[in-house]
């Protein structure tokens, strides 16, 4: 795959057992996390895969949303981006940066766009969830050697959040 203008951020939240999603949505309630997501992702693009998009249901304020679908009968909502292939949603994503001033784009899942962007990431943000819910969408394995981790807060439970969660922030080396 080839290199995108823009480096490539990743921001999951993973549980113990590497589930990121079940049912079509998230395993747990972590609204501690959301607000999290939100400021991490805030006025950068968000690419993602179809389901992912339909997960969250609409596109997110603030941010330029980029679904990858290689679905023609998908129509995405006003404001929200579609490329075809991965190929295709990275360049949509590299030219939403140039018109947004973003100086990263943010994969945000699932399980396929993060596999087949992780090879060409440079930083994880990776939510550690202290959970090993059921699950039908895993986080793909990855070597942490090629990785140094640049921080580290938590564990952290806020009052409405259903697991304890570590922030953990790597950059690869």
């Amino acid at each position: 795959m080839s290199a995108t203008r823009h480096p490539l951020a990743l921001v999951v939240a993973v549980s113990r057992n590497g589930v990121i999603g079940v049912g079509g949505g998230l395993p747990w309630r972590l609204p501690s996390d959301l607000k999290r997501f939100r400021a991490i992702t805030w006025g950068k693009p968000l690419l993602m895969g179809r389901r992912t998009f339909s997960s969250i249901g609409k596109p997110l304020p603030g941010r330029t949303s980029v679904v990858v679908s290689a679905d023609p009968a998908f129509a995405p909502p006003e404001g929200v981006l579609r490329g075809a292939s991965l190929a295709e949603g990275l360049a949509l994503a590299d030219d939403a940066a140039d018109a947004m001033g973003a100086d990263a784009i943010m994969v945000i899942g699932g399980e396929r766009v993060f596999r087949e962007t992780l090879p060409i990431a440079r930083w994880l943000h990776l939510t550690e969830v202290d959970a090993a819910p059921e699950g039908d969408v895993l986080f793909p394995a990855f070597d942490r050697t090629q990785w140094r981790e640049t921080g580290r807060e938590g564990p952290i439970r806020g009052e409405k959040d259903e697991a304890a969660f570590t922030y953990v922030t790597l950059e690869r080396t």
